[in-house]
């Protein structure tokens, strides 16, 4: 079936499990930017303050085994909105310029947009620039304000910024001044957007933080890349510089995720609303940051660019008063790709067939689900790395013509025990998926490390 005609098909036959008794829930979904699976209060910090995220965690569901769509920003947000896992999805990896989203590709915000929700967009997108297939107003947002690109998602004082097909100068960047904070900009975007939504019609909220991405991506420069506009509450800290800055981001956008719940609560809408945050891939090592200063891995292993579980299992909260149970915690593994199937289940319509995701609705209502047969992830930017998920087993290889490291996360979350000569049979049936869950696609060749390297000079 066509794009067209599967949009078509969609808003005009709603699911039969959408009941009058359960009204539609609008959805905000906040999305970090390199926080870590340890860096929150509720999941185990003790030095970063983030008591709004604390709060929504006590009044939610806390998942322990939620998973980004990738190690990285791109993909992982592809997968968000689209899906499909790595294996599939259209981005696989970051690139210099944003690969665009094809007009074929159906996101999250077309099927609710489609389905009469009122959607919004702010701050970083990553799948697609201005004038592409994959540019926000053509994949379903009715209001978008943002970055032009990933790359200029890197810089928290941009002399411009977009508002849906236009320029947004601001002002009080240019020259030498640093005034407009990005972020904050993106949440009075965000709590304008929700200031004018009504109980009558539904809406989708997506608000893409980049804290605390660092501004100088990779090392290439050892000085302090966390820009903040104040470190405060950690001035007074013995700590280095860059780890003040770092706190400070998390804690003003735990600042900012409180204005966002605080403005729900002030229109009435709070009640039927669910509310998402979560974090695009494991913490970074960037910008002078160390990610063991603060152990934003918690008690995994590996950070960005790992596909160890500290480079994927990311902090994850929902809130959805009277119909998630609050105080709640959750071991059920999903992944990013679920979110769309979820998000149309909710809304009262049909997924597109084919992808990779299945609606996690029974988990969020409390009742039993099947879970996955397995999970797969593959990441491109150090050669051709994939790794799979199947129950509490979990397979890495990190290379085509590598062996596969295989490690039971029921006993070594820390995935420190490479257990694959004890377990034969459990390496062969991963390296089955590792051939069969992907399709083959020019844009993302099976590279060795060496190889990756080359292309990369």
């Amino acid at each position: 079936m066509q794009r067209r005609q599967f949009l078509q098909s969609m808003a005009a036959a709603p699911l039969a499990a959408q009941t009058e008794a359960r009204p539609r829930p609008n959805i905000l979904f906040v999305l970090a930017d390199d926080l870590g699976f340890g860096d929150l209060g509720c999941y185990g910090q003790t030095r970063i303050e983030t008591p709004n995220i604390d709060r929504l965690a006590a009044d939610g569901l806390r998942f322990t085994s939620a998973y980004a769509g990738s190690t990285v920003c791109a993909p992982s947000r592809c997968s968000l909105m689209t899906g499909y896992h790595t294996g599939h999805a259209r981005t696989r990896g970051n690139k210099p310029i944003d690969l665009p989203l094809r007009p074929s590709d159906v996101t999250v915000a077309e099927l609710l947009k489609q389905a009469g929700y009122r959607t919004g967009l702010f701050g970083k997108w990553s799948l697609g620039q201005l004038g592409s297939s994959g540019y926000p107003t053509r994949k379903g947002w009715d209001e978008w304000f943002g970055f032009f690109s990933q790359t200029h998602a890197h810089n928290y004082y941009p002399e411009h910024l977009l508002s849906n097909d236009t320029s947004f100068l601001l002002k009080g960047n240019t020259g030498t001044r640093r005034q407009d904070y990005a972020p904050d900009l993106f949440t009075a975007r965000a709590v304008d957007f929700l200031n004018r939504q009504s109980a009558a019609q539904p809406f989708f909220l997506h608000v893409c933080y980049t804290q605390p991405h660092a501004n100088n991506e990779m090392g290439r420069d050892t000085g302090n890349g966390l820009e903040v506009p104040s470190d405060a509450p950690y001035t007074d800290r013995s700590w280095a510089q860059v780890e003040k800055n770092f706190a400070a981001m998390i804690t003003r956008m735990d600042r900012d995720v409180g204005r966002l719940l605080d403005t729900l609560k002030a229109k009435g809408l709070d009640g039927n609303t669910l509310v998402v945050f979560s974090s695009d891939n494991g913490p970074h090592r960037e910008g002078g940051h160390s990610p063991s200063f603060f152990e934003s891995s918690g008690p995994l292993r590996g950070i960005k660019r790992d596909l160890t579980e500290g480079g994927i299992r990311v902090p994850t909260i929902m809130r959805w008063p009277g119909t998630i149970r609050a105080g709640s915690a959750s071991a059920f593994p999903w992944a990013f790709w679920d979110f769309l199937p979820t998000a149309a289940e909710l809304a009262g319509v049909r997924a597109p067939a084919g992808i990779d995701g299945v609606s996690i609705t029974p988990t969020l209502m409390g009742r039993e689900q099947k879970p996955h047969e397995y999970f797969y992830w593959e990441f491109h930017e150090l050669g051709f790395h994939q790794a799979v998920r199947i129950g509490d087993w979990k397979g890495i290889r990190k290379g085509p013509k590598m062996a596969v490291e295989l490690y039971d996360l029921a006993a070594d979350l820390h995935e420190s025990r490479n257990v694959a000569e004890s377990h034969p049979e459990m390496v062969k049936r991963i390296e089955e998926i590792l051939a069969t869950a992907r399709t083959d696609d020019p844009e993302w060749p099976v590279l060795s490390p060496e190889e990756a390297r080359k292309r990369a000079v």
